[in-house]
């Protein structure tokens, strides 16, 4: 078991909208999802000794966030560079700063115009794109679309099962009055979407969103009754990352930090009731069912027909709620868990064959 495991707890959440156009200044965003996740601790910016934020270059820095918060003095602080990847390890990261001491309330944020400014899909995937542009592969999607027609020919799955793991999201959303995306989606109106680079269609990848997310990480004791940060990993290896020197091109981060996950919690895929997994793209959804051990590989195309995976995502995920670089999906686990039906969330951060992932669990 990890030394931090119990030892800090996410007692508030805070969001913004989530739109396509808001008008606003990402520093505007983090204020307010950060004003609302300090209220919802019960706390107020002053108590904050420790700030931390993930971004790639297209948010705000946590002492600009700080001084807008009027927090007179500032302790540790931490501007990470990554994306999602950083989605369930930043709990990590506020989990061992009030482990060792060094802060007791840790607020964490993420901002972001993801649809009227930095878009995510003009992101390079870094250097070995000189070689494959010329080829038509130029930023994530076209890199990713190229895993997920090799992981269907591998599984057998087909455009009937991406299909359904799209509709069930929407069906999740349509009680989410904070989901962009609500409409039901029959097979007809998904095979009529257009392509954004086979086998992706544009209802297949996650939605560009403007919008922001905070958590308030709080050392247990301060907050007895919050969903408490059990074990955290993060991790990666040779996958669809980098294609050319990977003997399988369809694994991601799952196929690393699941293993990890499981040795550092002593849990299993038993013990999770509710699983925010990081749905950048549909086929994300079985890989890592399959990946984390919830479905067996000749089970996955029943198993989604029958839509079986209403546990997953149940807001509706980065697919139809909206896409804070999966941050809303860690508040979504917290509601899940404050809700009382459940005992056991997983929350998983995608970068590819690079990722993390994190179990939060009730207290009591």
């Amino acid at each position: 078991m990890q030394g931090f495991a119990g030892r800090a707890a996410v007692a508030g959440i805070g969001m913004t909208a989530l739109t396509r156009a808001s008008g606003r200044t990402e520093l505007e965003l983090a204020v307010e999802a950060s004003r609302a996740a300090l209220a919802d601790a019960g706390i107020g910016a002053d108590e904050v000794d420790a700030v931390l934020s993930y971004h790639m270059n297209d948010s705000v820095p946590v002492v600009q966030v700080a001084r807008a918060l009027r927090m007179e003095r500032i302790g540790w602080h931490n501007d990470i560079s990554g994306g999602g990847t950083q989605t369930a390890s930043i709990l990590g990261d506020a989990a061992m700063l009030i482990s060792s001491g060094i802060a007791r309330n840790v607020l964490v944020y993420r901002a972001m115009n993801g649809r009227s400014g930095t878009r995510m899909n003009t992101v390079s995937t870094g250097p070995q794109e000189r070689f494959t542009i010329p080829y038509g592969m130029a930023g994530p999607i076209p890199m990713f679309a190229l895993a997920a027609r090799r992981y269907l020919h591998d599984t057998g799955l087909t455009e009937e099962h991406l299909h359904a793991v799209v509709a069930q999201s929407r069906e999740n959303a349509a009680a989410n009055p904070r989901a962009l995306r609500r409409d039901p989606l029959p097979l007809a109106d998904y095979l009529a979407r257009p392509y954004v680079c086979t086998p992706l269609r544009t209802v297949d990848c996650c939605q560009e969103t403007d919008g922001a997310c905070a958590l308030v990480v709080r050392d247990v004791r301060l907050a007895p009754d919050a969903p408490r940060i059990h074990a955290v990993v993060r991790g990666g290896g040779p996958g669809c990352s980098a294609m050319d020197g990977a003997p399988d091109v369809t694994a991601v981060f799952s196929a690393y930090v699941a293993p990890m996950l499981w040795a550092a919690s002593g849990r299993s895929p038993r013990d999770v009731d509710v699983a925010l997994l990081y749905d950048a793209y549909s086929w994300l959804v079985p890989r890592q069912l399959e990946d984390f051990g919830f479905v067996e590989r000749e089970e996955l195309g029943t198993y989604l027909l029958k839509r079986g995976h209403r546990s997953v995502n149940p807001h509706g995920g980065l697919l139809s709620e909206g896409y804070v670089h999966g941050l809303n999906n860690v508040a979504q686990a917290v509601r899940e868990l404050r809700g009382g039906e459940h005992e056991m969330a997983l929350v998983t951060g995608f970068g590819g064959s690079y990722g993390s992932a994190a179990l939060l669990r009730r207290a009591g």
